[in-house]
């Protein structure tokens, strides 16, 4: 993806903009982000902080579980960022959230171990 990078929530009440590339693009396996998003897997990308910011409202806040934040339109519900302790210093926004969504290129499949049997892929990504 190439800078500004911009996205919103579905009422549009909440949107980001984000003036530096990815960190890294991945899509995510882990149980904790199938249940907040209510899907199979779900795809994000890393923003250094410094590097994106909130324009419009500020999204409600949801510690998940310890040292993990989720971030959410209150108006409409769409999940927005996630931060975590372990991933220091960068914001990790929903791909499917990007105002231009066919500019995302997925790198790795993470937390493949805990994948749901009725996801098949065959996109040649690495599995971690």
């Amino acid at each position: 993806m190439t800078p500004p990078i911009t996205g919103h929530c579905l009422c549009g009440a909440i949107r980001y903009r984000a003036d530096a590339a990815p960190l890294w693009q991945a899509h995510c396996h882990c149980e904790s982000c199938r249940r907040a998003t209510a899907s199979g897997f779900t795809s994000f990308f890393g923003i250094a902080d410094g590097h994106w910011e909130w324009i419009g409202q500020t999204p409600r806040r949801f510690v998940s579980s310890p040292g993990v934040e989720r971030f959410f339109c209150p108006t409409c519900g769409s999940q927005m960022a996630y931060c975590a302790e372990g991933f220091p210093g960068e914001m990790h926004f929903y791909a499917a959230t990007l105002d231009e969504p066919q500019a995302y290129e997925p790198e790795v499949h993470v937390h493949w171990s805990e994948h749901v049997p009725w996801i098949i892929l065959a996109d040649g990504l690495p599995r971690k």
